[in-house]
């Protein structure tokens, strides 16, 4: 059963002023922007996530380190598109993944086909295989509180 591998990715970020905000690689009009070293996209983060830990390679700070200057900055995409070349050298190929925005604002859903579209484009792989929900938690905890934004993802990768 190597040949199939499940992973899961969770990533979260504070909300700041002065930011602009990137999730799955688009940015979103809104008044606050995510805080990070890099360009803080929760989403491509929780995916990159998902893929390492179904290979077996650990996770995105173990290749990306906040401190290291020469990420300052970078975007979800170069993110993704790395981590999908460290993950085909290991022998593995993204499958499909299944991924969740957790955001009390701003409202995702007319940016959720974009999202999954450049997700796919930078994986290399079908639109199809990509899927990105977006939900509340109903004024609830640090997310309902308008604090910060979080995602998780689910990824299967297969032996190429």
């Amino acid at each position: 059963m190597d040949d199939i591998r499940i992973g899961n990715g969770y990533d979260v970020h504070c909300l700041v002023e002065s930011r602009k905000l990137f999730l799955g690689c688009v940015e979103i009009p809104h008044s606050h922007g995510l805080k990070g070293h890099s360009d803080a996209d929760v989403l491509c983060h929780a995916i990159c996530d998902a893929m390492l830990g179904a290979c077996g390679l650990g996770d995105i700070g173990r290749y990306f380190p906040d401190n290291d200057p020469h990420y300052e900055g970078v975007s979800g995409e170069f993110l993704l598109k790395e981590t999908r070349s460290i993950c085909k050298n290991a022998g593995y190929s993204v499958s499909n993944i299944d991924s969740i925005i957790v955001a009390q604002a701003p409202k995702l859903a007319s940016y959720l086909d974009v999202m999954c579209l450049r997700i796919a484009n930078a994986l290399e792989i079908p639109r199809k295989s990509v899927n990105v929900k977006a939900t509340t938690e109903e004024r609830l905890g640090f997310t309902g509180r308008f604090e910060g934004i979080s995602s998780h993802a689910v990824c299967i990768m297969i032996r190429i």
